[in-house]
C-alpha cells in the first residue's frame, strides 16, 4: 500500500513509520520538522527498498500539498499537530492553528476519493475530571483564559470535523485519543525523558508541584501497533477511541523508577507549578484511561511494564552521550 503519514518525523509517528516500512508499504511523510527529526528517520530508511520512503518537508496547513500528498496514496494517518504543553502555551496561535486548520485541509483531501484515514487526537479534551476517562465523558478544555484548553479545543474540533465528514460524506475515519506515550525519540520537553536526562546528568529530579498527579503510560510501540490495528478494523471507523496504558502511577513515583532503571540515587526537587509552566498552565491531577473499547475492537490494549520502557530510555540516552563524548571535536 502507499501510505501517508503526516507528523512522521515526529516521536510516535517515526515508530508507526518503522512498522509500515517492515511491512513492505510505500511510506510518505509530511513534516515541517518543528518538532519532528530526520534521524528519527533512520532505522525505517534502512530497512526500506529505494524510493519506498519519501520525507516531504511541509506542513499539514498547506491545502494544495496536503491535497496532492493525499490525492496519491491508499491511506493516511495524521499525526501532525503542535505538541508539549509549554510549547502550546508559548505558541498559542500556532498550536491552535495546525491542530485545528491542519485536520481540516487532511479531511477535506480525504474526502473526495473517500480515502481511509486514522487522526490522532488527544486525552487532553477531556480536561481535570479525575475519574477514568471513557470515550464518551465529557469533554471539558476548562475557561477560556487558561490558554491550556486551547490546545485541548483545537483538538476536539478536529474529532468533531472527522466525525462530520463520516457522517455526511462516508470518509473511513478513525479517531484515537492518545495518553502518555513515552519510549525512544521522545522530546526531553516531556517528563520522563527529562527526568533521564537529569538522572544521568547527576543532577536532582525537579517535580512539577508536589509530586501527587496521576498518570498512565504506554510505551510507543505498543502504541504504534494499536494505531495500526485501528486502522486496519472495519468495525473502528467512524469511532473515537482510547489509546493508552494500564499501569497508572504518580509522577513522585515514575520519578523513583526513573532512578532505579538507572541505577542512581539522587535527590528530588519540586517546584511550583507557577515555575514550571508559562502563564495560563497547570498540570492535571489524574489522567486515567477506559480502554474496554479499544480491548473490544482490536483484542489487545498496551500493557508493557513500565520499568521496561524506562530501562530502554536509559539505555538510549546513555548511548547517545556516550556517542558524543567520542564524536571528533
Amino acid at each position: 500500500m502507499r501510505i501517508l503519514v503526516t507528523g512522521g518525523a515526529g516521536f510516535v509517528g517515526s515508530h508507526l513509520v518503522d512498522r509500515l516500512v517492515r511491512r513492505g508499504d510505500r511510506v510518505v511523510v509530511l513534516d515541517d520538522l518543528s518538532s519532528g527529526r530526520t534521524q528519527h528517520l533512520a532505522s525505517a530508511a534502512a530497512l526500506a527498498d529505494p524510493g519506498a520512503l519519501q520525507l516531504v518537508h511541509g506542513c499539514v496547513t498547506e491545502a494544495a500539498l496536503v491535497r496532492r500528498l493525499c490525492g496519491e496514496v491508499d491511506a493516511v494517518f495524521h499525526l501532525a499537530a503542535v505538541v508539549g504543553v509549554r510549547r502550546s502555551l508559548e505558541q498559542a496561535t500556532l498550536a491552535m492553528r495546525v491542530n485545528a486548520e491542519g485536520t481540516a485541509r487532511v479531511l477535506e483531501a480525504c474526502a473526495p476519493a473517500r480515502t481511509p484515514l486514522l487522526l490522532t487526537s488527544s486525552s487532553e479534551v477531556y480536561g481535570d475530571s479525575l475519574e477514568p476517562l471513557a470515550e464518551d465523558s465529557p469533554v471539558l478544555p476548562g475557561a477560556s483564559e487558561r490558554m491550556r484548553g486551547g490546545y485541548a479545543c483545537s483538538k476536539a474540533y478536529g474529532e468533531w470535523l472527522a466525525l462530520a465528514f463520516a457522517r455526511e460524506q462516508g470518509l473511513p475515519v478513525v479517531v484515537t485519543r492518545l495518553f502518555n506515550v513515552i519510549g525512544p525519540r521522545q522530546s526531553q520537553a516531556m517528563v520522563v525523558p527529562r527526568f533521564v536526562a537529569q538522572a544521568l546528568r547527576g543532577e536532582a529530579l525537579t517535580i512539577h508541584g508536589d509530586g501527587s498527579q496521576r498518570r498512565c503510560f504506554a510505551d510507543v510501540g505498543e502504541v504504534a501497533d494499536a494505531l495500526l490495528a485501528l486502522a486496519a478494523t472495519p468495525a473502528a471507523r467512524g469511532r473515537v477511541v482510547n489509546v493508552g496504558g494500564t499501569q497508572e502511577c504518580s509522577v513522585r513515583e515514575l520519578a523513583r523508577r526513573v532512578l532505579a532503571a538507572a541505577g542512581l540515587e539522587l535527590p528530588l526537587r519540586t517546584v511550583s507549578a507557577s515555575e514550571a509552566f508559562p502563564p495560563g498552565g497547570s498540570d492535571i491531577r489524574r489522567r486515567v484511561p477506559v480502554l474496554a473499547l479499544l480491548r473490544g475492537l482490536i483484542g489487545t490494549v498496551p500493557s508493557r511494564p513500565l520499568d521496561e520502557t524506562l530501562r530502554e530510555l536509559v539505555t538510549e540516552q546513555r548511548r547517545c552521550r556516550d556517542a558524543a563524548l567520542l564524536a571528533p571535536v
